[in-house]
């Protein structure tokens, strides 16, 4: 029987070829306003999880967006109690590159330099599909067969909400209640932190409307970007104020209210805009209720309506509220944990994040899932990359984590 450690190692300049060809089929996703289908990066994975033995299928989501639907991959390798799957699921999807001129190089053209791949979506969530990958392989180039199947899920749609990715497989009866799951989609610099919880996650959109009038003339019109600003900032002030807790199971340990995205309103400068739209990221402590805060909205937009003379709308884009964390006892953290521990020589923490994964899905069904991976925490950034040795070094906890889960 082959050594894993030796077969892992073996595999390094092969997985950095596959992750650099990954990086390079361009899979933005299509509801960013500029993306494509994952179904080019299907096609490339595909027949490598077929040269490895194993049996895939592709289970297709419609999408109206995308006529020939969501392709969701799947493969098993058998173990030997096959009424039991212990899944790693990727996402193939990314979020766009952003402004190119922050980028060294072409985002969507991998580049190798100083044991690092950038590119986008090298590190999220390119590095999860290369590692849970080799390490299957590992394990059948070893003869090793599993105590229970080891699935491989790469699914779609993760970065807009996973409706026609893992949810849509959860919906589809592909997970029993018996499984778990490991999402390698967070992580920090040393593989020390095991995510076992998420925050409540919630994006909001705000359009004010107000009447656009020339600048020159401000009484005979309503800025509705002038009041836009001012009632994003209350909303903001106010949650802040209301949603205080702490619970250092997270990481930070607090709520976050973040006012993000701004639409343009007007072209020239001399015109007062007569509508203004603004989002805003949350990301809630489970303790905390999402219904409250749309309460303590609302008040607000009820209060600027009145005085400023505008209407304020307010649409959900998403929603999720936070699903019960896996048990830090249970048998899948503690394996992994153990695992960790031995090859990295590190005793790992184990908590929660404000970052939404695959994980939090599975766990709203009962799947113990944990999230874990060794990155340097560049998702959705300029110059993001993964690093070489973190691939080689994550391919081997899993695949002894993949040995011995029972």
């Amino acid at each position: 029987m082959k050594d894993l450690e030796e077969l892992v190692k073996s595999y390094e300049q092969e997985m950095v070829e596959t992750l650099s060809k990954l990086v390079s089929i361009k899979a933005v996703n299509v509801r960013s306003g500029e993306g494509q289908s994952e179904w080019d990066r299907v096609k490339f994975l595909e027949p490598i999880l077929k040269e490895m033995g194993l049996d895939t299928k592709v289970v297709v989501a419609p999408d109206p967006l995308v006529p020939e639907g969501r392709p969701n991959l799947l493969a098993v390798l058998p173990g030997k109690d096959t009424s039991r799957t212990l899944w790693f699921i990727g996402h193939l999807d990314t979020v766009p590159a952003g402004d190119p001129s922050l980028w060294s190089h072409d985002p969507f053209e991998a580049h190798v330099e100083d044991g690092k791949i950038y590119g986008r979506g090298a590190e999220d969530n390119g590095q999860a599909v290369i590692t849970s990958l080799f390490a299957v392989k590992a394990l059948i180039e070893a003869g090793i067969k599993p105590n229970v199947n080891i699935g491989l899920a790469f699914v779609a749609d993760e970065e807009t909400g996973s409706e026609y990715g893992i949810i849509y497989l959860i919906q589809q009866g592909i997970f029993k209640s018996t499984d778990m799951a490991v999402v390698p989609d967070s992580g920090d610099s040393e593989g020390s932190f095991i995510e076992v919880a998420e925050k409540s996650m919630m994006w909001l959109k705000f359009k004010v409307m107000g009447k656009q009038t020339h600048a020159s003339m401000p009484g005979s019109g309503i800025n509705a970007h002038k009041i836009g600003m001012m009632f994003a900032l209350s909303v903001d002030e106010a949650l802040h104020d209301n949603f205080s807790d702490r619970d250092e199971l997270f990481e930070p340990p607090f709520s976050t209210f973040e006012i993000t995205k701004k639409e343009a309103n007007v072209e020239n400068i001399n015109t007062i805009p007569g509508s203004d739209v603004f989002y805003m990221d949350m990301r809630i402590l489970p303790d905390e209720n999402l219904d409250d805060i749309l309460r303590i909205i609302d008040e607000i937009r009820t209060y600027f309506e009145y005085e400023y003379k505008v209407r304020i709308q307010l649409e959900i884009i998403q929603r999720s509220d936070a699903p019960a964390p896996t048990d830090p006892e249970h048998p899948l953290v503690k394996t992994l944990a153990s695992v960790i521990k031995e090859t990295r020589g590190i005793e790992p923490k184990v908590g929660g994040i404000g970052g939404g994964t695959c994980a939090a899905p599975l766990r709203r069904v009962g799947i113990p899932s944990v999230v874990w991976a060794t990155i340097d925490e560049l998702a959705h950034q300029p110059d993001e990359y993964a690093k070489i040795e973190n691939l080689t070094k994550d391919a081997l906890v899993f695949a002894k984590l993949m040995s011995r889960m029972e």
